[in-house]
């Protein structure tokens, strides 16, 4: 298949050309606030694309084959962050019909009940009443809710005040916020201690995300080191086996991580870990910086397409 060459050409093998790809969500059916957000069905089809045309590896696995310079050519590995439900509820069947391995990366804070800073904007948008909310109190500005377009223009316009506010400001501007919108938002978004072990006795790969998934680069570096150690150790103490894998919060190298973090996961005693930075495996790889990126295509020749654009990217590194 000509597909298939062009890729085996970009992706050779070795030590080269491992595709790492990035999911967060899969819900159950589509999101009207979310278009994007990839569904089950989507999923299905993204995996089975992937399937067809990779050589679909354990992330761990690639790992250790890249170190080796053993890849197979096409080869590819899929990720999750950060730990909501549906990973374990709606994704996991569908790798498990396609025979398909992935790693589930989670930040423990969030689990059994809590709720990252972002979902409860996204959320709290969602159910709030019709007309204006008006943040400007908390100097984040008034935002009409009058139409669901309006209220897909509201979260990215919150999201972007609050994101790179040091940690705890920003958890207080969003208790207030959803004070200010008085509405009451959902506690299952995350997985449950059951969620995360049923993921690690289907085979599936679990890795560490920090506990709070703060941006690294923003802390001092005790707390950095505490974040990163604190989550592995849970994760360890909750499957009954080690983790090996990590991945950096938000995970732009030099703008959310930096190479004392990479020296953090090395000494802490990772065997790998992966950004956020869109590229493949170039020259000789850096385990402790493994490039990831998210294939949004539907159809097939787009999506080839795109994870072909991707094994030609060279990816940043902190």
């Amino acid at each position: 298949m000509l597909e298939k060459s062009l890729l085996s050409l970009l992706s050779p093998g070795g030590r080269h050309g491992l595709s790492i790809l990035i999911f967060h969500r899969v819900l159950p059916q589509k999101d009207a606030l979310f278009p994007s957000e990839v569904d089950a069905v989507e999923f299905s089809a993204q995996v089975g694309m992937l399937k067809s045309h990779f050589n679909v590896l354990p992330l761990l696995e690639a790992v250790r084959r890249s170190k080796e310079g053993t890849l197979p050519p096409r080869a590819a590995a899929i990720t999750f962050d950060d730990g909501y439900a549906d990973n374990a509820e709606v994704a996991l069947p569908v790798l498990q019909r396609h025979g398909l391995h992935a790693t589930f990366f989670v930040a423990t804070g969030f689990l059994n009940g809590g709720r990252m800073w972002n979902d409860s904007v996204y959320e709290l948008v969602r159910r709030a009443p019709g007309g204006m909310l008006d943040a400007t109190p908390l100097g984040l500005g008034a935002h009409p809710l009058h139409t669901l377009a309006e209220r897909r223009q509201a979260i990215p316009a919150l999201i972007g005040q609050l994101k790179y506010l040091p940690m705890a400001e920003r958890q207080q501007q969003v208790d207030r916020l959803v004070a200010l919108a008085g509405v009451a938002l959902p506690d299952d978004l995350m997985m449950n201690t059951s969620q995360v072990r049923k993921l690690h006795a289907a085979g599936m790969g679990i890795g560490a995300h920090t506990v709070n998934h703060p941006i690294l680069a923003r802390l001092p570096d005790d707390e950095a080191r505490e974040e990163i150690a604190q989550g592995k150790l849970a994760l360890e103490d909750m499957i009954g086996a080690s983790v090996p894998l990590f991945a950096y919060p938000n995970g732009k190298p030099g703008e959310d991580y930096e190479a004392r973090h990479v020296a953090m996961a090395r000494e802490l005693r990772f065997e790998g870990a992966v950004s956020t930075s869109w590229g493949a495996n170039r020259g000789r790889p850096d385990p402790f910086q493994l490039p990831r990126f998210t294939p949004w295509d539907r159809s097939r020749l787009r999506f080839v397409l795109r994870m072909a654009r991707n094994l030609t990217t060279s990816a940043r590194l902190a």
